[in-house]
């Protein structure tokens, strides 16, 4: 029999002539989600297999900076001398989320926070009892508490009580993500679970309404992997499929993509070919990044119309969903001699003008007369009274900019500039990661989890450091004991 591969369309157990492996339950990636599902479901009693892609497990997770979004009073928190409640996190997450939460998904995340820290630790994971107070977009040393969103943010701290929530574990600056996915490996390699490398899922096998299985490719052979219990999709986003995100998240296009070259959308590809919905599939985080430090906090975001637009000091996902969203996607910033001492760390935003006054700078940039010169005057005049009425930028980032020279810095994304990009887009899943049809209904035997699924974090303009991996790891794990969970 020839079998016709497509994962948009599950193949038939029938047409299955031999099982390469039969296992109770079949995780597919092997990045944070994975291992934390097969992690779990071996814990719950579950004869387990995982499969890899890649030569190693490590996907996204490994690649990003390792910042887990935890809070409601971890250790870590209360032994850097913080408070934090369930509730407090609760109210948070519902606006960093968006209009598109799941609000079910958010409150047991944060409701369990504290227990998933606790049990990242019993896995091995160390987490160094040091806070970084300072602006970054991940802490610089080893210190594995800090701000990661925009939990200070005038909106935001209204509604909940601001505390730090990114704990990264113990490593130098950006390495928290290979640090953690190194630990997870170890945990898996302790136990039961069996891996296979260098497998390539394609299609899911169904039984019925029943998914049962998966059929991949290892070096050009063709195996069937059957599932007694479920399969649990972990394949990551589809950032690295251009033709996807033309599709679904075309403002995503232009930006840098940031993930595994695996991050091809297979997993919700394969979601959708059994019948799964797809939700959010056009939301996505994008980040321009004007700081560390916080020195170009204090500069003056304006578009082509010479109008400030964002407060300077939000988290910069915020940032570049805002400048995305001008007209023409044509940003500056308006610094002075006290800021521009050389380009921000990640973006080496080109100089555009310079000008003794803003005048001068309003002119030799081609603003229209008066609309540079009046937006800094406003704000000039309210920052010397430490206010900003229109943005709410916060007082610690707040002054006239009033030593000139004055420089206009290119922050436009048609100038090459870095705007990292990844999609928060996937399938349809309850708390326990079982697959939903457009209609409600669960899809037997399939789980999924990570940046395959809608998730916790469903906006770009909201998102915090963390929240990608603090997701993935958390509802892995549910997803993994719910298919253990389930009975032949």
């Amino acid at each position: 029999m020839t079998l016709k591969i497509d994962p948009c369309h599950p193949l038939e157990a029938r047409e299955i002539e031999s099982w390469y492996a039969e296992t109770d339950v079949l995780v597919v990636g092997y990045g944070g989600a994975g291992a934390c599902a097969a992690l779990e479901a071996e814990a719950g009693g579950a004869d387990v297999t995982l499969l890899e892609v890649a030569s190693a497990g490590g996907g996204t997770t490994a690649l990003s900076g390792g910042q887990i979004y935890l809070g409601g009073g971890t250790p870590l928190q209360r032994t850097c001398g913080f408070e934090d409640t369930c509730e407090d996190m609760e109210a948070y997450i519902r606006i960093a989320a968006g209009a598109n939460a799941d609000l079910d998904k958010v409150r047991v995340y944060c409701d369990e926070s504290v227990a998933h820290f606790d049990w990242l630790v019993a896995n091995g994971v160390v987490f160094n009892p040091e806070y970084y107070g300072g602006k970054h977009t991940n802490t610089p040393e080893y210190q594995s508490l800090s701000w990661s969103g925009n939990e200070k943010g005038w909106r935001e701290s209204q509604a909940a009580r601001p505390a730090p929530r990114s704990h990264k574990p113990k490593a130098f600056w950006e390495d928290g993500g290979s640090t953690l996915m190194a630990t997870l490996r170890a945990a898996v390699e302790r136990s039961k679970v069996r891996v296979e490398v260098d497998t390539r899922a394609l299609a899911l096998i169904r039984e019925g309404p029943r998914i049962v299985g998966a059929l991949c490719r290892h070096a050009g052979e063709l195996r069937a992997f059957r599932a007694r219990r479920g399969v649990v999709l972990c394949c990551g986003g589809f950032i690295m499929n251009r033709a996807m995100v033309e599709k679904y998240a075309p403002r995503l296009k232009d930006g840098s993509p940031l993930g595994s070259d695996h991050d091809d959308g297979s997993g919700i590809l394969m979601g959708m070919g059994a019948g799964g919905a797809a939700l959010n599939m056009s939301e996505g985080f994008v980040s321009v990044i004007w700081y560390p430090d916080g020195v170009f906090c204090e500069g003056v975001f304006v578009n082509e119309q010479g109008q400030r637009f964002v407060n300077e000091d939000c988290y910069h996902a915020r940032g570049g969903h805002h400048c995305l969203n001008q007209t023409g996607r044509k940003v500056y910033m308006v610094v002075d001699d006290a800021i521009y001492t050389k380009p921000p760390l990640y973006s080496a935003a080109a100089v555009k003008e310079v000008g003794e006054t803003f005048e001068e700078l309003e002119r030799g940039a081609g603003f229209a007369s008066g609309s540079l010169t009046s937006t800094m005057e406003i704000y000039n005049r309210f920052a010397a009274r430490g206010e900003d009425p229109l943005f709410h930028k916060h007082r610690d980032f707040l002054r006239p900019l009033d030593r000139p020279p004055y420089a206009l810095l290119d922050f436009s994304i048609d100038t090459g500039i870095f705007y990292p990009a990844f999609t928060l887009g996937g399938l349809d899943t309850t708390v326990d990661g079982e697959v939903r049809t457009p209609t409600g209904e669960r899809i037997p035997g399939l789980y999924a989890a990570g940046r395959t699924t809608a998730g916790v974090p469903r906006s770009g303009e909201g998102y915090a450091s963390g929240m990608s991996v603090g997701d993935a790891t958390f509802f892995g794990r549910r997803a993994g004991r719910a298919a253990a969970a389930v009975h032949d």
